[in-house]
């Protein structure tokens, strides 16, 4: 097939059918923002929906299905570079000779698999409409590398895997934590969270079926976005540092100590090698960082940094390191829903640790510890002790341990310690 028919096909086959049904998420793009849109994401964490439903949105404000244009280039069919993108344009025109460019909404799925596409996209936004939505999930369609590609013209909308409240929404769970049955559905449901995570297609599979999807993820994104894109050819040192990687969560990694059990087993590779796996693993969003709390912003950026996975799901989906150690998962889990909710969070690292500082224009504003329970005596004595601490040193009054199930309130050496369940706070103080 010529590629003109091919294009005018997909374009009017989206026309023409109906959108598949979708949950409302948190997060949702601007309409006729002035900007270019990007989206970007780890894959299958649902930015083809959150484009879906503007289009919904778009329809319901009565723009016509033919104003709208979405191309998917994942699709196996479009074997196109830069030079044929302009086709995009030549097929509309074609269909709809009467329709001002100006008035049309484009929608590019994964555009990052056309090599410049950039240059496409900046003539569309100069020449024919500020209507443009793109999506990414890998190195190559970074946020900060948009911006300066796109020269300042794009707005950046960061899609992650569900958080606790649109997990809820996709079971049509409500947040009424007053009403007894609820609140037990609420913490069943935590629990499952836990342990499963919350990419949007896995949340209605039963769990033989979510945990093979889950390792599929983990495959696409371990040989398409790593391997392929950045030629790797040490699989099975890059294999080993990946699950080095997760098996020090919560911890700070420490990539000499990894080179060195590297080196012990006979592998001679050099240590740079292993912070390029790094850089890389974060860069497709297998892995995120945290770093180290400084009052120098200079430090801070050059410390030391944790690292956690970006799914509880695909965590132990990939390694049965974690089945049990639900102190990890907690701490892990507590981590993405900060981040997810945009906070500026660090870890410190002194004499005592404190597992989460969430700051706000370099101004403390909670200080957080993580524990799954705090029934163990020793355990709930550490974990007061270090907080009120760190409270101290930090000149700070409160804070608080966020615990499976488990509530209180201490005062203690003037330190008021909150002990709260972890899905109580994500649904009353992550608002958005």
């Amino acid at each position: 097939m010529i590629k003109k028919d091919l294009i005018k096909e997909l374009i009017r086959d989206f026309q023409t059918r109906n959108l598949p049904k979708v949950n409302k998420r948190l997060v949702s793009l601007p309409f006729n923002p002035g900007k270019i849109v990007s989206i970007t994401g780890v894959r299958r964490s649902g930015k083809t929906f959150l484009m879906y439903d503007l289009i919904s949105d778009l329809t319901s404000k009565n723009i016509k299905k033919e104003n709208i244009v979405y191309i998917n280039f994942e699709d196996e069919r479009l074997d196109m570079d830069l030079a044929d993108l302009d086709l995009i344009i030549q097929s509309y025109r074609e269909l709809f000779p009467t329709i001002d460019l100006k008035n049309v909404y484009f929608f590019f799925d994964e555009i990052q698999n056309i090599q410049n596409w950039e240059k496409f996209v900046r003539r569309i936004d100069d020449s024919a409409s500020q209507n443009i939505y793109i999506t990414g999930s890998n190195a190559h369609f970074l946020s900060s590398e948009i911006a300066t590609t796109l020269r300042g013209r794009s707005i950046n909308y960061e899609v992650f895997p569900l958080t606790f409240k649109e997990y809820l929404d996709f079971l049509t769970i409500p947040y009424d934590l007053h009403d007894p049955t609820n609140k037990a559905k609420i913490s069943n449901c935590f629990k499952n969270f836990l342990l499963e995570g919350g990419f949007p297609e896995t949340v209605p599979l039963a769990k033989e079926i979510k945990t093979k999807t889950l390792q599929e993820y983990f495959d696409v994104m371990l040989y398409r976005d790593m391997v392929e894109r950045y030629h790797i050819t040490n699989l099975p040192v890059l294999k080993y540092f990946i699950k080095r990687i997760f098996e020090s969560i919560t911890k700070p990694l420490s990539i000499n100590k990894i080179y060195n059990e590297l080196k012990s087993q006979g592998y001679k590779i050099g240590k740079n090698l292993l912070y390029d796996f790094i850089d890389e693993a974060e860069s497709v969003y297998l892995a995120l960082s945290l770093r180290k709390y400084s009052n120098s912003i200079l430090k801070r950026e050059l410390s030391e940094k944790k690292y956690y996975c970006i799914d509880n799901g695909l965590l132990n989906a990939i390694t049965y390191y974690f089945t049990n150690d639900y102190g990890k998962l907690l701490e892990n889990l507590i981590f993405l829903e900060l981040k997810k909710g945009g906070k500026d969070i660090s870890f410190l690292k002194n004499i005592k640790e404190c597992d989460f500082l969430i700051t706000e224009k370099e101004e403390i504003k909670s200080i957080i510890q993580v524990s799954y329970s705090l029934a163990d005596h020793e355990t709930k004595k550490r974990e007061i002790e270090a907080l009120c601490y760190v409270c101290k040193s930090l000149k700070k009054e409160e804070g608080l341990i966020l615990t499976f199930d488990e509530q209180d309130i201490i005062i203690k050496n003037g330190i008021k310690i909150s002990i709260m369940p972890a899905y109580k706070y994500l649904l009353k103080n992550l608002e958005r």
